[in-house]
């Protein structure tokens, strides 16, 4: 058996058997292991991210939200992701020269990853499993309370700025 085929047997036991967030480590733009773990005790909206995409202008609603609420224990998670409409084409290094130049990001990002389909990332696994399934496009965002638990779904055309995103991440830093 290949290794993939492996991999498909073993996810679904794999994210049954998570109970948070915390319990998946990612690898960050810079190519270093990212434990999220190391969140706990913090609020977390997770994105999936693109750079030819026509909702990137969320980059700036993104980056204000973090900028506003980091100090109060939110931290905001860019993931970028090729599975749409090869929105994502570059390497990580060009996706961290772009967010940086372009959006003056300063949050954490992690190196690029599938959200969708056979290759899919586990963290996304136990994402759309904890959240009535598969990503749809570009920019859908994971809300996850300080203990790890995925508490609220936005799809892509829900901006960083929209009243029902800050007043969920308002009550979930409360």
């Amino acid at each position: 058996m290949n290794l993939r085929a492996t991999a498909a047997l073993l996810l679904p036991t794999l994210l049954m058997a998570a109970s948070s967030v915390h319990e998946f480590t990612m690898t960050s733009i810079d190519g270093k292991p990212a434990p999220l773990s190391s969140y706990k005790g913090k609020v977390m909206l997770i994105v999936n991210v693109a750079s030819k995409c026509g909702y990137t202008p969320q980059y700036t609603g993104l980056e204000a939200l973090y900028e506003k609420y980091k100090d109060k224990g939110l931290v905001l998670v860019g993931v970028p992701a090729n599975n749409f409409g090869a929105q994502e084409p570059g390497t990580n290094e060009e996706i961290k020269t772009f967010c940086s130049r372009t959006y003056n990001v300063t949050f954490p990002m992690m190196s690029k990853v599938s959200v969708k389909g056979e290759d899919m990332t586990p963290l996304y696994g136990y994402l759309t499993s904890q959240t009535g399934g598969d990503v749809k496009w570009n920019f859908t965002k994971f809300l996850v309370d300080k203990n790890g638990k995925v508490i609220q779904r936005f799809e892509s055309k829900v901006t960083p700025e929209s009243p029902e995103l800050v007043s969920a991440v308002e009550k979930a830093l409360q």
